[in-house]
């Protein structure tokens, strides 16, 4: 059967990242990445909606290893994916890859210190056997076969098409179309600028409003810095502006939030006509970062909406019918597509049926470790983003501890090593702290942080950066053994 050092889940950002790493920081690693889907680049080749983009800074988003050079800040996802596939066919990273092999069962034996695999080919059926040293599950955690789908009644008298934007077809005509688009979040206001270019108008339907802040297209302090600093260096600085200047927005807004919320819904005031219900449509109930916020890239959104293209309705739907949708106020909207950017459904390392010497993990029960090892479960790490920061903020850091932690082994001669709470105190709280809807939905089929450190997940860039690259990769929590010794001894 064959064995691999290291065996990555998912060729999307997360999973080149770890590639990149693994190649640079562990040269003596055999590694593979297993692709459930024909083609590189996750989320950025699943989703083809119109105009989706990046909802966070490129700067940030893109690789340390490799900056993004343009001055752009926010990215159509036609670049960011061509990003991923240049960053992967430049080291080679892409001759690892295995497409069409998604991974559904991984049991640990203590005894040889290996993870056994079993992983189903998406193209043919056939099931493949292997072994692996190590487990780093590098596919986020989004559902990647449906997206959420309340269940609205009479959606089957709607004479026209119902898309949700996770399934885009190719051949979707809407020009000139009335188009509905339900929700309110980053998806939602991705899609109504964009289409509201060539439909005849394009409605926002939403139950509640969400924050919503006009960012920049470009950075012109990108520029300036190419000028000044050598290459790297100035995309260093730029990188660390980013990341501390969106980790001070936060932590402001988590401390004053009623002054960061009145600045906020000041903003949307300067770009809406004199006398808009902002109120209504933009003020949400909750604080600023309770739920994740919206970026607009030139205020896009404002503007379809001032140059009357497309409209924000606060309602609840009642019911589809026929012709549209009828709500619960008695209105009625037309439309001849209907668009469900009703959300995403979340799963945990990829839905992978994981056991450790027989007996099921169950997620939900289980705290996570520096939030990236889960408490009791050896050689395994999960690569998970910030909710309130770019995602590949995090996932760099955790590919490079995760290379520390397999240099450490190596080095000592061991070959397990988890992480194992002895500390009563330490209380079980909701991993991601976020109330959005898709969270709330699997709050109880996601394992937990705890309420303290190592456990604790801070949401916090330089707090994560100093656990993961300036602590040892020992201490009171991470428990580092060979198997192998001790049953020989036994014996």
């Amino acid at each position: 059967m064959e064995h691999l050092d290291v065996l990555v889940v998912g060729a999307g950002l997360s999973g080149v990242c770890a590639g990149h790493y693994l190649q640079t920081d562990c040269p003596w690693a055999s590694y593979a990445i297993f692709e459930a889907r024909e083609s590189i680049g996750g989320t950025w080749d699943l989703f083809r909606y119109p105009g989706v983009r990046s909802d966070s800074d490129m700067f940030t988003l893109g690789y340390p290893f490799r900056p993004w050079r343009s001055t752009q800040m926010i990215a159509d996802g036609g670049a960011i994916l061509d990003y991923i596939k240049d960053t992967a066919a430049e080291e080679r990273i892409d001759r690892h890859i295995r497409f069409n092999h998604r991974i559904v069962k991984a049991e640990w034996s203590t005894d040889e210190a290996r993870w056994h695999v079993t992983a189903e080919r998406t193209d043919t059926g056939q099931t493949v056997g292997l072994t692996c040293g190590f487990l780093f599950s590098c596919g986020g955690y989004y559902r990647y076969d449906h997206g959420y789908l309340p269940d609205f009644e009479g959606m089957e008298r709607f004479a026209g098409p119902i898309v949700h934007p996770q399934s885009w077809p190719k051949d979707l005509d809407y020009a000139g179309k009335r188009v509905v688009v339900i929700g309110s979040g980053a998806t939602a206001v991705t899609l109504v600028p964009s289409m509201a270019q060539t439909a005849g108008h394009v409605t926002m339907l939403q139950r509640s409003p969400t924050y919503v802040a006009s960012v920049p297209a470009s950075n012109p302090l990108v520029g300036v810095l190419n000028r000044v600093l050598p290459q790297r260096a100035a995309a260093a600085a730029v990188r660390w502006v980013h990341a501390l200047g969106t980790q001070a927005a936060f932590r402001v807004s988590q401390r004053h939030p009623a002054p960061v919320k009145r600045l906020l819904l000041a903003g949307v005031r300067r770009q809406l006509p004199p006398g808009y219900d902002i109120d209504t449509h933009f003020t949400p109930h909750y604080n600023p970062w309770d739920e994740r916020m919206c970026a607009v890239p030139n205020g896009d959104l404002f503007k379809a909406i001032k140059n009357r293209s497309a409209s924000v309705v606060t309602d609840h739907i009642d019911t589809f019918t026929e012709r549209g949708l009828r709500l619960r106020s008695g209105a009625e909207l037309d439309a001849d597509i209907i668009v469900t950017a009703t959300g995403l459904e979340l799963q945990f390392v990829g839905g992978i049926d994981l056991s450790v010497d027989g007996e099921p993990v169950k997620l939900a029960s289980r705290l996570t470790y520096k939030g990236m090892m889960l408490e009791g479960v050896p050689n395994l790490a999960i690569a998970i983003g910030y909710t309130n920061a770019s995602w590949t903020l995090k996932c760099d850091l955790t590919c490079r501890y995760v290379c520390r932690l397999l240099n450490h082994n190596r080095e000592t001669g061991r070959r397990q090593c988890v992480p194992v709470n002895r500390d009563a105190s330490v209380t079980a709280e909701p991993l991601l702290g976020l109330n959005s809807g898709y969270v709330q939905r699997a709050a109880d089929r996601l394992p937990k942080q705890g309420s303290r450190f190592p456990w604790q997940v801070y949401q916090s860039y330089l707090r994560d950066y100093r656990a993961t690259k300036l602590r040892s990769v020992e201490d009171d929590v991470m428990e580092f053994s060979d198997p192998a010794p001790a049953r020989a001894a036994a014996s």
